[in-house]
């Protein structure tokens, strides 16, 4: 069954704790601020959200910049959000596409047991083991000094690993399918994180992180209920 947090509160304000539900749910993965749910969706659901955003999704090969130096992105991505919501990251500002029904959908859902509000989702596609996400952090200025962040993990299951800042050994933990990850506080200033390449035969994989950024395009229309 999936996750219910039975929360129907969302927490506007700056300062956050997950609800107690949720941490009832989660695992801890020895990591401050950091929570992890395994089976927060139903497989039926993670199966059908796979198929559906695979298919529906813009995906793109980006380009960032890393020291100095051009290099294509080893994933495909695509991003989504509320009207206005714009996002910004190796120099670059995305705005938010109009959302796809069911991230919309996932959206709501997460939104509602995280107790959080979200307008801007990031869409991560690794199609196999070559596909990799490098050490970083969600520190940008669009997401204020201490991001809420809350990442879906929907396909093949993929190590997933935490390091602090100031040295020390990386922590792995495996992600799986229909897994959430939730980190807030000083997470993003503490720690680094990455999603590694692996030789083992793996299958495709998408993530879903959702944030609040604080950049709005002046001129957006209100969403219309």
């Amino acid at each position: 069954m999936p996750f219910d947090s039975g929360c129907d509160a969302i927490i506007t304000i700056m300062t956050y704790s997950p609800p107690t539900g949720l941490v009832r749910a989660g695992r801890d993965l020895g990591v401050a601020e950091t929570l992890y749910v395994p089976g927060f969706l139903s497989p039926g659901r993670a199966d059908a959200l796979l198929d559906d955003v695979i298919d529906a999704a813009n995906w793109q090969q980006e380009r960032l910049t890393m020291f100095g130096r051009q290099m294509v992105a080893p994933r495909l991505t695509a991003w989504y959000g509320e009207p206005g919501a714009t996002y910004r990251y190796s120099g670059i500002a995305r705005p938010a596409g109009a959302w796809l029904p069911p991230i919309r959908e996932l959206a709501l859902e997460v939104a509602k047991a995280v107790a959080w509000r979200f307008n801007y989702v990031l869409v991560n596609r690794y199609r196999d083991g070559n596909d990799m996400l490098g050490w970083h952090a969600d520190d940008e200025a669009d997401l204020g000094e201490a991001p809420v962040l809350a990442a879906i993990s929907v396909g093949a299951e993929r190590v997933f690993r935490m390091r602090p800042r100031r040295g020390g050994a990386s922590s792995a933990s495996v992600l799986g399918h229909g897994s959430l990850l939730v980190m807030w506080g000083n997470s993003q200033r503490d720690y680094k994180h990455s999603l590694p390449r692996t030789r083992q035969p793996v299958g495709e994989r998408l993530s879903f992180t959702f944030r609040r950024t604080r950049q709005v395009v002046e001129d957006a229309q209100p969403e219309r209920a």
